[in-house]
């Protein structure tokens, strides 16, 4: 069996790392499977930083697909006769997607049109807003998946509920929990931890990525200045994309306490999320982190891709709305935050189950 996975975006790799290992582990124990590992953006690419394939103990990408920009048109009709010829010229059984990205949907329909198994990881997922463009992409690849990958019970709801068919479902847990498993005791603090004056569980770290948050300003002020006056002085380390910064700097915050860093490699970051106070994020991934981390975490949005980060997890949903965030902000600082209970299957072999299923086909 040939796999090909597909990665659209940095965040991906988080996900195929585990099942890079355990593809190679059924291969070295005499199973008939190899995979190639296919990346839709260019080999430049700044936000691949040369530790992450190192970080996160994987290959780096067998083929580049090259296609960058922002218009989602031109990106999907890019990538879709890009990867056209990378199958003419490398065939597969199973092209495998993960998430929600224009690059996930692209690559899956170009499979399914040549009559390719498509499986898709971290399926099932809904915030049933279909003016997210991820909305329509997580839609559409699910609608044409041949084995699709849930994270939790509340995405098999969501697939039954769209009539998907049930021997199709798998529940095989989070796979990100793989990963964050396999490298919590390789996690390294960075060399400026210690030259800002930071000490474990004593900073809060704060990250912005959703392009419709940073694009409201007055918005984004109101709760940055929220949160400087809750977090009393204490640091706030905030590593940030260049595109997020400049918004950020361009709201002249007066707060020495607030830390603008450039985005961190994998082992760094990791090590942020793990020994922060708490955190305050826009990003899905990160409360997944937390949750298994047991770190209080803030999420400035109205929904989260896996409910069991808000509902027995550490995560707490306040969306753009500042006395939310000022009610949850108090509870962290007096250390009344919630502990976790570790969501079914956050056991760190999601990626063998899948693999598991694709083998036995």
């Amino acid at each position: 069996m040939k796999v090909t996975i597909i990665s659209g975006a940095r965040p991906n790799f988080m996900k195929i790392a585990p099942l890079c290992r355990a593809m190679d582990a059924a291969r070295e124990a005499g199973k008939n499977i190899a995979y190639r590992i296919v990346y839709t953006g260019p080999h430049d690419d700044p936000a691949l930083e040369p530790s992450l394939f190192a970080d996160l103990a994987m290959p780096q990408p067998d083929a580049f697909l090259g296609v960058s920009g922002h218009d989602h048109s031109q990106i999907t009709a890019d990538i879709m006769l890009a990867f056209e010829k990378e199958l003419d010229a490398c065939p597969a059984d199973v092209v495998l997607v993960v998430d929600d990205m224009t690059a996930t949907m692209s690559c899956a329909i170009v499979a399914k049109k040549r009559g390719l198994k498509v499986a898709h990881v971290i399926a099932g997922t809904r915030s049933f807003d279909m003016n997210m463009p991820r909305e329509v992409n997580r839609t559409i690849v699910d609608a044409i998946s041949d084995y699709l990958f849930t994270a939790g019970m509340v995405a098999n709801r969501n697939l039954n509920q769209e009539g998907m068919i049930p021997d199709y479902i798998h529940y095989v847990g989070n796979i990100l929990i793989d990963t964050i498993r396999y490298n919590r005791h390789r996690l390294i603090q960075p060399m400026w931890f210690d030259s800002l004056g930071l000490r474990k569980g004593n900073y809060l770290l704060l990250t912005l990525n959703r392009h419709d948050l940073l694009e409201k300003k007055n918005v984004l002020q109101s709760l940055l200045q929220t949160l400087l006056l809750k977090a009393e002085g204490l640091p706030i380390v905030a590593p940030l994309h260049p595109y997020a910064e400049k918004v950020v700097e361009s709201l002249e915050l007066k707060a020495p306490n607030l830390h603008l860093l450039p985005p961190q490699s994998y082992l760094h970051f990791g090590f942020l999320i793990n020994q922060a106070k708490g955190i305050v994020t826009d990003s899905g991934n990160i409360a997944e982190e937390a949750t298994f981390l047991d770190v209080p975490c803030i999420t400035l949005n109205t929904y989260a891709e896996h409910p069991e980060t808000w509902r027995i997890g550490t995560n707490e949903l306040v969306g753009e709305n500042t006395f939310a965030l000022s009610s949850a902000m108090d509870k962290l600082m007096k250390g009344e935050w919630k502990h976790a209970t570790l969501p079914d299957r956050w056991d760190g072999r999601a990626a063998e189950r899948i693999v598991k299923t694709l083998i036995e086909g």
